[in-house]
């Protein structure tokens, strides 16, 4: 799933830490990795700086079903 414009990064991570199973950045060059991990969610928070404190957008791929309707309900409602 590709989301853009993440404004509420704060909001985001929450979501991110609800979701049961793994959640997975998809990198410009293939890499996949764990947003579940505080280290990899620190490493984006990094490019989100350089990018005028927004995400503008990024592929995400969630291992469970409830994971991934959690997180459209965010991208759709912001909560």
């Amino acid at each position: 799933m590709k989301v853009c414009n993440i404004q509420d990064i704060d909001k985001f991570f929450q979501v991110i830490d609800a979701c049961k199973g793994d959640v997975l950045l998809v990198t410009g060059e293939g890499d996949r990795l764990n947003l579940k991990s505080k280290l990899t969610q620190y490493v984006s928070l990094a490019k989100v700086f350089s990018s005028n404190g927004e995400i503008p957008e990024m592929e995400l791929i969630a291992d469970n079903e409830e994971d991934m309707a959690r997180l459209i309900e965010f991208m759709v409602r912001g909560d």
